[in-house]
């Protein structure tokens, strides 16, 4: 036993000879998690996004007396279309040999765009002609016959009276001229039948030649020489039912789409704006011509005439247009101060609650919702949301939020 005593007393650990243990550790840890906290901040304050920079104007109030154009109290969006336009095609089927039109090319009322093959037509004309020709040949046959039979019954006339022929050889004479006079009317009734008949393939011959309704543009050529026109349509799809698209550009118009909700805000007449969309700088004076009294049912619209008083080569149809219907002009009474500010509409942000500016208050822009009135120049009148002297953001930029810091840049 005394030998397995001193075998486990050797085993033992002897804990009181380690040395004890020092505070250096822990602090050179604690150490190293400040500096890499310090670091950190460092790191998040060099890299924070800075101000951003922006132009600032001030609102001014609207002086006595100052003129306010007129609002958009109602935006919507449209195409051009042309009032008048027309698939030109051919009175009658035939083969087209002569086409005078490209797209792009401006005619003329009444001016030849094609012609087709005219050869039968020619030939009947010729025919009728011949007609008319022998019927009047025939005319002053019956006409000579005529004079002769009235010659013949006045001799006979005066001979029964002193009894040198009978009776009967005047009446015989007497239906002769009756006979004459008859032919007669039949052969003037040949000759109008004649006439007709001439007239008719006069007619055909005139229908081989295509011309343009009205003066206009050419959009669209739909057949080419050689090819069989009719005004109606074949089986087989051989026939051409068109020759080409004419458009009079100055019957274009804007047609749009109105709320039903809103369409209270739209009057005959009532001055509106329209920018196509190929031009976004160009506003385009017009007007409203009339509201369709009729409404679609699937989309709750309803369909507005809007016309345009600029003619200018650069409207063509079916472009998109994004119309604003703007408030009547109405003067102000002079004993009344104007009402609101100014603020230029490079300020202006449409968002999905409305109209909104952004005003510099300290070192960070406020954003804010406004009511617009007018236009003066190329500023707009502000009815609320924004006071005079306020320093407002012009141009800001896209990705500036409510209460971001700002820093002034000088013109």
């Amino acid at each position: 036993m005394d030998d397995k005593s001193a075998l486990l007393n050797q085993l033992r650990i002897d804990r009181s000879s380690e040395p004890a243990s020092s505070g250096k550790g822990r602090l050179w840890l604690g150490a190293a998690a400040v500096i890499v906290v310090v670091a950190a901040l460092a790191a998040w304050w060099w890299s924070r996004p800075g101000p951003m920079p922006v132009h600032v104007v001030a609102a001014q109030a609207l002086a006595q007396g100052s003129s306010v154009g007129s609002g958009s109290i109602l935006d919507a969006s449209g195409y051009v279309v042309a009032r008048r336009q027309a698939a030109v095609a051919s009175k009658i089927t035939g083969r087209m040999v002569e086409l005078d039109i490209e797209e792009g090319d401006r005619v003329k009322a009444g001016q030849i765009i094609a012609k087709l093959d005219d050869t039968n037509i020619r030939a009947a004309l010729d025919q009728s002609r011949a007609q008319l020709a022998y019927a009047k040949a025939g005319l002053a046959e019956t006409q000579v016959n005529l004079a002769n039979a009235q010659r013949d019954y006045d001799r006979q006339k005066s001979l029964v009276g002193a009894h040198f022929v009978s009776q009967a050889v005047v009446d015989n004479a007497q239906t002769t001229l009756d006979a004459m006079r008859a032919q007669l009317a039949t052969q003037r009734s040949s000759i109008e039948v004649a006439a007709r008949g001439t007239n008719v393939a006069e007619r055909n011959l005139d229908d081989t030649i295509v011309r343009s309704p009205f003066a206009g543009v050419v959009i669209a050529k739909s057949a080419q020489v050689g090819e069989i026109v009719s005004p109606l349509s074949a089986g087989g799809g051989f026939t051409r039912t068109g020759i080409g698209t004419i458009v009079d550009m100055d019957s274009l118009e804007v047609e749009v789409d109105v709320n039903e909700a809103y369409i209270n805000r739209v009057q005959p007449s009532q001055p509106v704006d329209s920018v196509l969309n190929a031009y976004p700088d160009w506003k385009i004076p017009s007007h409203v011509i009339a509201i369709i009294p009729t409404a679609d049912r699937s989309k709750a619209t309803v369909k507005v005439r809007v016309g345009l008083d600029l003619k200018d080569g650069r409207i063509v149809p079916d472009m998109g247009v994004r119309v604003s219907f703007l408030e009547d002009n109405k003067p102000a009474a002079h004993d009344q101060p104007p009402r609101g500010v100014l603020v230029p509409s490079k300020a202006f942000r449409k968002e999905s609650d409305g109209d909104v500016v952004f005003v510099l208050k300290g070192q960070k822009a406020q954003r804010r919702t406004v009511t617009l009135g007018g236009t003066v120049g190329e500023s707009r009148q502000v009815l609320a949301g924004v006071s005079a002297g306020e320093t407002v953001i012009v141009d800001a930029p896209a990705d500036l939020k409510d209460d971001a810091p700002v820093t002034v840049v000088k013109p």
